[in-house]
């Protein structure tokens, strides 16, 4: 039986004595970036999964070809549903599996993951809090090198992955415009670090209130501010009936919809593409 999941987020201890199994699945979604703001550039973290190492029984979730649309407009589009199963079922995931997703940073990109199988109405599925860093930190077992075997979706005695129906927890240009409006309100959070805009940019969706992802993280142990603490950090905007989280590309984005999951908040939706997307329809964008 597969382990069962009681919170969008699960401790380094909880993946411990979880580990090895049946229907676990531990999924490395790392990417690295380099540069800022239009001279972004984004590198899969799958050497490093193999050469600095990973969780033992980790595999690579590719979320910039495997897990996106690679030739939408924008970087990181999320994928269609028939991508999803392929991606996901490459990896052994199934309909009974339960999954735990991490990454060798800050966490943005095991929340984009996490947000995407939920999107398709995968719910057992996690966010290891505080990630590959405490994970090593703590002197837990790391493993070098590539996995070997196959993935159990791809074995006989296993089902493919079915994704479910698409559920509406992203916004489009034109919802995030009709939230600037005021034609149909929703609180505007934007959650990128400013240094990861650079210097010179155009300005951000008008009426957003920052609230950025670095900022919900313990700097000590990388893991989610709890509690109290959360709750202030969404102070302004908690009350909000719908919040439409957004950063550069819909990454970091998704750290604050996760923290807005925990706390329970359940109308909120990630801007696919986010500035990205809203610079392009942007004059002063495409002239800059």
């Amino acid at each position: 039986m597969a382990p069962v999941l009681t919170s969008p987020l699960v401790s380094t201890q909880w993946l411990a004595d979880h580990l090895g199994a049946d229907e676990l699945v531990v999924l490395d979604a790392s990417v690295h970036t380099a540069g800022t703001g239009f001279q972004t550039a984004w590198h899969s973290g799958q050497d490093a999964h193999e050469q600095r190492g990973h969780v033992p029984g980790a595999r690579f979730a590719d979320l910039i070809d495997a897990f996106s649309t690679p030739d939408a407009p924008v970087p990181f589009t999320r994928p269609g549903a028939e991508r999803f199963e392929a991606a996901a079922g490459q990896l052994g995931v199934t309909n009974t599996s339960t999954v735990v997703v991490y990454d060798d940073g800050d966490g943005e990109w095991s929340a984009r993951l996490w947000w995407i199988f939920r999107s398709f109405g995968f719910d057992s599925v996690a966010v290891l809090d505080g990630g590959f860093t405490k994970w090593r930190d703590e002197g837990r077992p790391v493993r070098v090198g590539a996995l070997n075997t196959p993935p159990a979706a791809t074995r006989p005695d296993t089902g493919a992955f079915l994704a479910g129906e698409e559920r509406a927890l992203w916004a489009d240009h034109d919802r995030v415009t009709r939230a600037v409006s005021g034609e149909e309100p929703a609180s505007l959070v934007f959650a990128a670090p400013w240094s990861a805009l650079g210097d010179d940019h155009p300005p951000i969706v008008p009426g957003s209130t920052p609230i950025t992802a670095d900022t919900l993280l313990d700097p000590e142990t990388n893991t989610f501010l709890r509690g109290a603490e959360l709750e202030r950090a969404f102070a302004e905007v908690i009350g909000a009936d719908e919040i439409v989280t957004y950063c550069g590309v819909g990454s970091a984005a998704c750290v604050d919809a996760l923290a807005l999951t925990v706390l329970g908040h359940d109308r909120v939706k990630v801007y696919d593409g986010s500035l990205a997307d809203w610079w392009r329809h942007d004059d002063r964008a495409l002239t800059s």
